[in-house]
């Protein structure tokens, strides 16, 4: 397959959605607690294996919008990028998160060529290593903090809201 046409890039700073409900999805901050990250991570990527088992999860369903394969692709490397980020958190006093252009990603990474079951066994590989690091969070490391490269700052709690939001998120874009 040819390579599609890129969507364009998605610049939103998307930090609000930790201050308030997304008018999309309906994500709430506010009813996610520090110790419910770990049970919601696990609850948004556990559907991603019946949604790449469509017969049409290769169709955009726009030229610029992403496939259901391409959004499971980008979900699993999210996963993989945020334990990193997480980890860091919890292991180094104040890092910087280099930038992740998550386009780029999807490009170098060909997401419209990959087998979806490979895609949905990789969810479940990078999504439970992620969900077991936010359950062992030790009660006063909540607020450790880090820094992503546009500036914004979070801590290891606000960190596991914003991913909970982004897995959510892309459910409701590929309306699973």
């Amino acid at each position: 397959m040819s390579t599609p046409i890129t969507p364009p890039p998605d610049e939103k700073d998307w930090t609000w959605t930790l201050d308030r409900v997304c008018p999309d999805c309906g994500f709430d901050p506010s009813a996610i607690a520090p110790g419910d990250i770990a049970a919601a991570v696990a609850q948004a990527t556990r559907p991603w294996q019946a949604v790449l088992l469509r017969p049409d999860v290769r169709e955009r369903p726009a030229p610029t919008t992403w496939s259901a394969l391409e959004y499971g692709a980008h979900v699993r490397d999210v996963c993989r990028v945020f334990l990193g980020r997480v980890d860091a958190m919890l292991t180094q006093d104040d890092p910087h998160f280099d930038n992740w252009d998550q386009d780029q990603a999807a490009l170098d990474g060909r997401y419209w060529e990959q087998e979806p079951a490979t895609v949905a066994a990789q969810i479940d590989a990078a999504s439970a290593p992620l969900s077991a690091r936010y359950a062992g969070v030790p009660d006063d490391a909540w607020s450790r903090p880090g820094l992503r490269s546009n500036g914004s700052s979070f801590t290891v709690a606000t960190l596991g809201t914003y991913l909970v939001h982004d897995l959510v998120h892309h459910l409701w874009d590929v309306r699973a």
